[in-house]
């Protein structure tokens, strides 16, 4: 319900335990206490809850708090160190001491941890004076060293403070030199200062097996430094690196070390099912010690509950051990309402545990005989009832519990009574048209039957069976071949002729409603075509100038000839670099993709006339060049033909940047909108924010925003500087799915690094291309974001990643007129006919490097033109 305070007073009496009436005052525990009211295994309110008792120093309740989160989760060893620490506190005497002392026990099962190992070690010291003090902690230290001990990074922090407690007694010298030489054997980081503190402290110097122990030691130390590295630069979970430093592990053969790595990685990676699989198998048939295997696999099931693999080896490992029967079950129940993701995985773990109670049985007895025949049938009602109520189904379509219960019943009972009854249930639930069903079902009754019962399940079979009746007819056939009479054998002929004469004529008819289907769906196929084909030959033939983006010569003689128009835009560099091939493909698409219609010669002051007549209507006020300031002007193109109203929408967008003075759309001789427009401000300070606003969306079209420049006078401008050079900071990512947005590939990209800007690259029409660029901080974050990122997949897409590498242009800009460079980018014209022979054409060499974008082809040249008329006559005569 609803956070009220009626609702707050009614989830305070029922957890009065742990909240007071106090409590209600704070806004925020109630809150969390709600979500936990609601959902009880919702780990971060817990640990907000324990953050926020401990802030308001409430230990009695924080104690309960964190007991209740200890009953359903592993603590980490921050939340264990907090509670200890808050425990030792409070401790005033030995009583108290105790009740540490079983919480530290409890605290270093969930994880291998050294700092808690440490922290109970020097705990215990302080309880030493006690009656058998001294012994505890050495015992403790024991402990500590067998989990710790050989922690290569901080097990030797376990072994001096081993040291130093001994040396504080005043023990004897040779337990002191036994720790030592311990401690020299087990490869540890700095072991080299406790050899020369060892050289040191010995009188008689070090001993010669020390030393050769010391030296083996210092091997094994400089073999697995390259993993404890990896692990110390590379950020958590470490996964990786934590996999093949176990892998090394297993390969040098050493259990006490494998099993540090697994409990190393495991502390960093508790919810990894399949590292938890790893390691419980390594102790199940390497170490198999009773208490080191079961609190590993105790361990597994408590972070990952999920995982059925974990509870059917837990089970396995119980009984491996000799656990008592009702442990067992116990475990089973709690598999059972750990929340499974499939409906099989109940199955699963239910024939494990049937699998449990069958080996116990001992069928000369009843009573485990009776439990296993109740425990079959509880399983069938909870798949049933439970399971498929939660998914639908029961997950056990094949019926393989049952099946196991009937070959239980004929095999150890001799009741083929029940097992046949529990045949015909398996068949009743949609099984009788499967061969294989009444195969296994007729071998049951060869095995343990008689032939009356065999013959009977395969006439059924026969008269059933839909997915291999041939296979069916045949063991009938060679049934009554071994066991059956002349009647028999007639019976058997007679219904497998019927049966097979009855599928056949079942598949012809069935192949030919499939040959009509997939007529009828040819010929929908070809209507729908034809139909979408008619509607765009409609659609190109009403808007047949709208791919069109040349200008008029009239406009570019009244607001200049200079004036840059979208067909001369080609633009290069975007605004933060990205490459100009994808932006001459679009213009390929869009303004040289189609050839303008021959225009016919009107006498002069023709186009004016026409001009004044058809433009007057659509252009109420004019500004002439000479009026026209090209500083305070910008040009906009790529506007979508059909916008409304364009100067009073280009109007409101560009009055932000700066006073519009005038927005001039540009309409053609029937009065059809362009798609470009000139926009002029009053004050020229206005235009650079204006340019602001290029590739902005406007109708769900991207709106090109330039300068307005006189090209007479500026020859050499370009709208955007072009980049040849590697751009080695910025990465190119291809294969990305339509729908991705700016926001999804920011959160993909950022985990590499500070992403500057990023640009999804679009067509004319504003749809995205599967393309984007990417700009980092330096170029070490676009390096780590190549290696991360390429081959990746996001929503079922193979993503490419690159470096940003620019393509080359294909001919200079500097001294070629727009028209021929319109033309070099089209190719030849249609009327451009080439005269030379094929044969004087030659490949060229194709460019070796491949660019974002582009595509390395071989092109074709021409000849010089050195051959002779003689050479001529050759070639076309060996045509």
């Amino acid at each position: 319900g609803p956070i009220t305070r009626s609702n707050i007073d009614r989830h305070y009496r029922i957890h009065s335990d742990v909240f007071s009436e106090h409590d209600k005052a704070n806004v925020n525990t109630p809150c969390a206490f709600l979500q936990l009211s609601i959902n009880a295994f919702d780990y971060n309110c817990h640990v907000d809850l324990i953050k926020l008792l401990r802030q308001e120093g409430k230990l009695h309740r924080l104690r309960k708090a964190r007991q209740k989160m200890s009953e359903l989760f592993p603590l980490t060893e921050e939340i264990w160190l907090d509670w200890l620490k808050d425990e030792i506190r409070l401790t005033e005497d030995e009583s108290d001491r105790e009740k540490v002392y079983e919480l530290f026990e409890r605290a270093v099962k969930d994880y291998v941890c050294p700092e808690i190992w440490l922290e109970y070690v020097q705990y215990s010291i302080g309880g030493m004076g006690a009656q058998g003090g001294i012994e505890r902690v050495r015992s403790i230290f024991e402990r500590a060293l067998t989990a710790v001990g050989l922690h290569m990074t901080k097990g030797a922090s376990i072994w001096e403070a081993y040291r130093e407690f001994e040396i504080l007694l005043n023990a004897q010298l040779e337990r002191i030199h036994t720790l030592f030489r311990r401690q020299l054997a087990v490869p540890l980081m700095d072991m080299e200062g406790t050899y020369a503190e060892y050289s040191d402290w010995a009188d008689d110097g070090v001993p010669e097996m020390v030393t050769r122990q010391y030296r083996r030691a210092l091997q094994q130390l400089e073999k697995g430094k390259p993993f404890e590295e990896a692990l110390l630069v590379s950020e958590p979970p470490k996964l990786a690196e934590y996999q093949a430093y176990i892998d090394f592990e297993m390969k040098e053969g050493d259990p006490a070390r494998v099993q540090i790595i697994f409990e190393r990685a495991l502390a960093e990676n508790c919810l990894v099912p399949d590292l938890w699989i790893k390691y419980t198998t390594y102790l199940d048939r390497q170490l198999k010690i009773k208490d080191l295997v079961l609190s590993a696999h105790e361990r597994a099931v408590r972070n990952c509950p999920w995982t059925m693999g974990l509870w059917k080896s837990y089970l396995l490992a119980l009984e491996r051990h000799g656990a008592d029967h009702q442990t067992v079950t116990d475990v089973f129940e709690k598999a059972l309402n750990a929340g499974f993701i499939q409906a099989t995985d109940y199955v699963e773990i239910w024939q494990s545990f049937l699998d449990y109670l069958r080996r116990r049985v001992d069928f000369k007895w009843s009573r485990e005989l009776d439990e296993l025949r109740a425990a079959f049938a509880r399983s069938l009602d909870y798949l049933k009832q439970d399971v498929e109520e939660r998914f639908s189904e029961s997950g056990d379509l094949s019926c393989t519990i049952m099946q196991i219960w009937a070959r239980i019943e004929a095999l150890h009972c001799k009741n083929m009574q029940k097992a046949r009854e529990l045949w015909d249930s398996i068949m009743t639930k949609g099984n009788a048209k499967h061969a294989n069903m009444w195969l296994e079902y007729y071998n049951l009754e060869r095995s343990y039957g008689d032939a009356s019962h065999c013959r009977k399940a395969l006439h059924r079979a026969v008269q059933c069976t839909s997915d291999y009746p041939e296979h069916v007819c045949d063991v009938l056939l060679n049934f009554e071949r071994v066991e059956g009479s002349l009647e028999d054998w007639d019976a058997a002929v007679q219904k497998t002729e019927t049966k097979i004469n009855r599928v056949k004529e079942q598949r012809v008819a069935e192949k030919e409603a499939l040959q009509a289907r997939q007529e009828e769906e040819k010929a929908e196929h070809r209507r729908k075509a034809k139909a979408d084909k008619k509607g765009q030959k409609k659609s190109q033939k009403v808007n047949r100038t709208g791919d069109k983006r040349k200008a008029d010569d009239e406009y570019e003689q009244e607001w200049g000839e200079d004036a840059e128009l979208p067909s001369k835009r080609l633009r290069g560099e975007d605004d933060f670099g990205s490459t100009a091939t994808e932006e001459l493909m679009e213009t390929e698409s869009g303004l040289f993709g189609r050839r303008a219609p021959p225009r016919k010669t009107e006498p002069p002051g023709f186009r004016k006339n026409q001009r004044g007549s058809s433009e007057a209507p659509q252009q109420p006020q004019d500004v002439s060049k000479e009026q026209r300031i090209d500083e305070n002007c910008v040009f906009v193109s790529n506007l979508a033909f059909n916008l409304d109203d364009p100067e009073g929408k280009l109007r409101a967008l560009f009055q932000g940047c700066g006073t519009v003075q005038q927005v001039r759309p540009v309409f053609s001789m029937n009065g059809v909108f362009r798609g470009y427009c000139y926009v002029q401000f009053e004050d020229r300070l206005a235009v650079p924010e204006a340019l602001k606003l290029d590739r902005k969306e406007v109708d769900g079209r991207p709106m090109y925003v330039s300068p307005c420049v006189d090209k007479n006078k500026n020859p050499d401008f370009k709208v955007f500087k072009y980049k040849t050079a590697m751009e080695k900071h910025k990465i190119f990512i291809s294969g990305l799915p339509y729908t991705c947005t700016k926001e999804t590939l920011e959160d993909l990209c950022k985990q590499h690094g500070t992403v500057k800007a990023i640009r999804l690259v679009t067509n004319r029409s504003g749809k995205p291309k599967g393309l984007a660029y990417v700009e980092y901080e330096n170029e070490a974050q676009a390096s780590q974001a190549v290696l991360k990122m390429d081959g990746s997949m996001l929503e079922n897409f193979t993503l490419s990643v690159a470096i940003s590498n620019p393509p080359s242009r294909m001919m200079e800009d500097k001294g070629v007129p727009s028209r021929l460079l319109g033309a070099a980018i089209r190719g030849k014209g249609r009327t451009q006919i080439s005269l030379l022979p094929r044969s004087l054409y030659r490949q060229s060499t194709p460019d070796a490097k491949a660019e974002n974008g582009t595509v390395s082809a071989p092109h074709t040249t021409e000849t010089d033109g050195s051959l002779s008329n003689e050479d001529f006559a050759r070639m076309l005569l060996k045509k």
